[in-house]
């Protein structure tokens, strides 16, 4: 399906914000995921790894992101290449939040570095050394 309208975007609320999926296999048949991301402010997001490269770009709003242990300021026009394996967590900027897409393989697998899980991650978040593929990666 070349276009898919916005009307049917998938929505995924999580205690840091809502995942909209704008394209994946099971959204318009695509070979790629792509999402919206929609940070609260002052979220702080669980530390957290994925089994393959996943592209950020950021349309509004700021955050800083740890890259395996290292800080990096983004807002609007940046982009991130956060490769494979690396252990990452965000920081939505406290007052605006931010909106950032992102793009990933289909069936990416988010992990708990170490194989330990934050005790207050959502339901959605792996739990101990489990890998899960996140519904707006479907």
């Amino acid at each position: 399906m070349p276009v898919i309208p916005s009307a049917q975007a998938r929505a995924t609320r999580t205690p840091n914000g809502v995942m909209t999926t704008l394209a994946s296999p099971t959204q318009g048949e695509a070979d790629h995921c792509l999402w919206r991301v929609d940070a609260t402010p002052g979220m702080e997001g669980p530390l957290h790894a994925f089994d393959t490269e996943v592209l950020w770009t950021w349309l509004d709003g700021s955050a800083v992101v740890e890259l395996d242990g290292e800080r990096h300021e983004v807002g609007p026009g940046d982009t991130m290449v956060l490769p494979a394996g690396v252990p990452r967590r965000m920081f939505a900027d406290a007052e605006r939040g931010f909106t950032a897409v992102a793009a990933a393989p289909p069936g990416a697998q988010a992990y708990n570095p170490g194989g330990v899980s934050d005790p207050d991650a959502c339901d959605l978040a792996p739990k101990g050394d489990e890998r899960t593929t996140p519904p707006w990666l479907r």
